[in-house]
């Protein structure tokens, strides 16, 4: 597998306040990558880091073997970066149409955008349903499905997903993992983070833990042993914070 992104020895925090401390991970190309972990452990702060929203204090972001350390946000979005947001982030005042076509406004995106629209109303029939509506009246299922159709208008190469599951109801987030579970297979490449373990295993390829800004432990997804999970993440084992093989 080629690796689309690599994280090397990268430090990055708030102000005087460092939250990754020389952390080191890769993500490979049509793969779905898992960043499970704790609330404060530095999964949050590292996808903003990527996407230029935060400074990097030291270390490197490679984006197809590019150096994209302290890149701007606007240009990693230009060359096929998207996050999904925690918390939705949609556009409460305008219409769910309007909140997807914004996605689709790069210029290399622009001359598919109603093709492109067409596939996220295929994937996310409630969302064609609801295209006239203002954004503020969706449930918060709905707007989650918003945010991810936002992102893929943004034809990425990579997909960044913060926290999808958030404060949705149990067959929300099934069905939410099983959109994700479905661009997996058809060969995007994801960074999913995600504090619901047992969910996340169930669709990644590869797992990492993410504890005190330092990954604490890295494997393949039919590898993991479950109970050691739980144990690292809860900071039950004394263990040095060092990647797994």
């Amino acid at each position: 597998m080629a690796k689309l992104l690599e994280i090397d020895n990268l430090r990055a925090g708030y102000g005087s306040i460092n939250v990754l401390w020389d952390l080191s991970l890769t993500i490979e190309e049509g793969r779905l990558t898992c960043i499970v972990g704790p609330n404060g452990g530095g999964k949050t702060t590292l996808l903003r880091a990527i996407m230029g929203l935060i400074p990097v204090a030291s270390g490197q972001v490679r984006f197809q073997g590019l150096e994209r350390t302290n890149e701007k946000t606007w240009v990693m979005v230009r060359d096929g970066v998207t996050l999904i947001p925690e918390g939705r982030m949609i556009f409460r005042d305008m219409t769910v149409e309007d909140n997807l076509l914004i996605g689709g406004f790069p210029a290399r995106c622009r001359p598919r955008a109603k093709a492109n629209l067409g596939m996220v109303y295929d994937m996310f029939p409630r969302l064609r349903e609801r295209r006239d509506q203002l954004a503020s009246s969706l449930s918060g299922g709905e707007a989650q499905m918003l945010a991810m159709g936002r992102g893929l208008m943004e034809e990425p190469k990579l997909i960044l997903v913060d926290e999808p599951s958030l404060g949705l109801a149990p067959v929300i987030v099934d069905e939410v993992m099983a959109i994700l579970d479905r661009l997996r297979r058809e060969g995007k490449t994801i960074v999913l983070v995600e504090q619901n373990t047992n969910k996340a295993l169930a669709i990644a390829d590869h797992v990492y833990l993410v504890r005190g800004g330092k990954v604490v432990m890295s494997d393949t997804a039919t590898e993991v042993d479950v109970d050691r999970l739980h144990h690292l993440y809860f900071a039950r084992d004394a263990v040095n914070a060092e990647p797994m093989a």
